[in-house]
């Protein structure tokens, strides 16, 4: 039987040195096979111990019960900082609070459904970049990266990714991708504040440059804000919303951290989810034509005398794209895009009978968790069809976390689950999808859980036969 690709496992045994080595070129690599059955585990280094937790009780009192007991670990944060500054991903505490304050009213129901119609030009506009493909074998993470930018820049901005800014922002992170390393020296060493962190030159450079240009961004939206000219976008809500507490609002530089962290989040993690699902969808063809049967309820997009789309939907379809929805939902859960996470003991615990010194990092690992073999049905395969059933619906509501969970889940994971339906029914409406020739991709771990050299995909017009 076909499977969706797994990467290999390391040997369980392995030193220091060979581990920082793997794990700086691959998170999931980097990590033995027993991982997928183990309910915890504990590894040591001379700087710290971590343990990975697996067995729900335990991640959800991690997550929900005593999130304030487990607060985020600084160590990953320390590889994303030239980036991400003081943003609410690497923040704890009264910080992060007041952040989430702010942020989250943003992103409530109403406000997707007020976001809906910037997220459906963004997928014609995805349709339209593809259609000029037709026929073509392409790198899909390339045009999924390319539609989830334009998301973000029109549900933020009120801008589209081709508008000079957004797309030299969307140039410059392609560079900080592939010059950012997931691993910094501070990830294994706990440094002190005060010593400087050695990351590589055009890492720095790549991150300032994105940062001035969200600066230029930001600084034009709040004028807009003062005129009373400002578009009811994202940016404009978040701005203009004051912490309930204290009164007070971002400012400029406040606010570049946030959206420095809503465009890695919101564009990475989308771009990687849609890319996996696609391949997917080729690589089991039969859920394929079930997903474009289901997105017949979207419109063609044939031009009207003015321009304009004919019969846009409204965010009333989101109901009739179940099928996509669960598919989508099954491609996060083989390939969730952020693949650990870690949290900091605040306290001495004792976790399955086992000591757990206060400073030890808690890792929640989503890949491990939902491939886990005690708990999922044929864990390594697809099938969006599991959610009907009673197997299904006990691990998705205690082994499921591709948005994280608790206090500190994602604000954008409704967005997220708008967002990635709608535009794989807008695509799957129009192209079909087929494997292209060479091996099949292995994911890897660093920034997102990415293939190895790209996934390569044939792309046909629906109206043509099967490609």
């Amino acid at each position: 039987m076909k499977r969706p690709p797994k990467p290999p496992a390391r040997a369980d045994k392995v030193s220091l040195l060979r581990y920082m080595s793997l794990f700086r070129k691959d998170i999931l690599s980097a990590q033995p096979a027993r991982l997928y059955r183990a309910w915890m585990a504990e590894f040591r280094t001379p700087f710290f111990r971590s343990f990975l937790v697996n067995q729900p009780d335990l991640v959800r009192a991690v997550l929900k019960e005593r999130a304030d007991d487990f607060p985020k670990s600084d160590r990953i944060g320390e590889g994303l900082r030239p980036l991400l500054g003081n943003s609410v991903f690497v923040t704890n505490g009264e910080t992060w609070k007041r952040q989430r304050r702010i942020i989250d009213p943003a992103f409530e129901g109403g406000r997707l459904r007020h976001g809906f119609p910037a997220m459906r030009a963004a997928a014609e506009a995805a349709v339209q970049r593809m259609a000029a493909h037709s026929g073509e074998t392409l790198e899909v993470e390339a045009e999924t990266s390319h539609a989830a930018a334009d998301v973000i820049f029109r549900t933020l901005f009120s801008i589209p990714i081709e508008h000079e800014i957004a797309s030299q922002v969307f140039a410059e992170f392609r560079h900080y991708q592939r010059s950012q390393p997931i691993l910094n020296l501070a990830a294994f060493v706990p440094l002190p504040k005060w010593m400087p962190r050695f990351f590589r030159r055009d890492t720095r450079a790549s991150a300032r440059t994105i940062r001035r240009l969200i600066t230029r961004l930001t600084t034009a939206r709040m004028a807009e804000i003062a005129a009373g000219t400002a578009p009811d976008d994202l940016a404009t809500k978040i701005m203009s919303t004051p912490d309930p507490e204290t009164g007070e609002t971002f400012t400029t530089e406040e606010m570049v951290d946030q959206v420095a962290i809503f465009f890695l989040a919101g564009h990475e993690t989308s771009a990687s989810a849609l890319a996996w699902t696609l391949y997917l969808l080729a690589l089991y063809p039969e859920w394929q034509e079930r997903l474009a049967e289901e997105a017949q309820c979207l419109p063609e997009l044939l031009p009207e005398a003015n321009g304009s789309a004919q019969a846009a939907p409204d965010f009333g379809v989101m109901a009739k794209l179940r099928l996509s929805r669960d598919v989508f939902r099954e491609a996060l859960r083989l390939y969730p895009p952020v693949p650990m996470m870690v949290r900091e003991a605040h306290c001495p615990e004792s976790f399955r009978d086992r000591e757990v010194p206060k400073g030890s990092q808690i890792v929640l690992s989503p890949w491990h968790l939902h491939r886990h073999e005690r708990l999922w049905e044929r864990p390594d395969e697809f099938d969006p069809g599991r959610y009907a059933t009673d197997n299904g619906k006990t691990c998705l509501r205690e082994a499921y976390l591709p948005f994280s969970a608790g206090a500190r889940v994602c604000p954008g994971a409704g967005f997220a689950m708008v967002e990635g339906p709608l535009l794989l029914s807008y695509l799957l409406r129009h192209f079909r999808f087929a494997l292209g020739a060479g091996p099949a991709p292995v994911p890897v771990a660093h920034l997102t859980v990415r293939s190895d050299n790209g996934i390569w995909l044939r792309v046909a017009p629906r109206l043509s036969p099967d490609p």
